[in-house]
């Protein structure tokens, strides 16, 4: 039986956050930021910068090989659905470092650019 995402959901990866890292393109905002959780656990940077919107995209990424992403809540969002050009996702993303455990909690903002939902950038 397949494990679920790492984005929490009770999906596979398969059913969820890999179909939309695999096409580059999300439904809603909220799918995009948890693909973008889950790209961010198994290190993706192609995903990443795909989905950045180009004016607050920098040139390239590269990720802390000393933090592992383990959790991720989301505690709101408005806006980022199929009939909106906006959105914002509130999340806590719990990670592991050297020297232990701490918590990212960000409002993401997001926007269509092309037809496509992308990270704009952190409230």
């Amino acid at each position: 039986m397949p494990t679920t995402c790492p984005c929490g959901s009770t999906l596979p990866r398969a059913d969820c956050c890999g179909r939309v890292i695999d096409t580059g393109s999300a439904a809603t905002a909220e799918a995009l930021m948890r693909s973008r959780f889950t790209a961010f656990t198994e290190g993706d940077t192609a995903h990443l910068l795909h989905t950045w919107h180009p004016s607050t995209r920098p040139a390239r990424l590269d990720l802390d090989p000393d933090l592992q992403w383990v959790r991720l809540e989301v505690l709101s969002r408005t806006g980022g659905g199929l009939l909106h050009a906006e959105g914002t996702v509130s999340f806590r993303a719990h990670f592991l470092t050297v020297n232990g455990p701490d918590v990212l909690v960000e409002d993401s903002r997001f926007t269509r650019f092309e037809g496509q939902w992308k990270y704009l950038a952190a409230r």
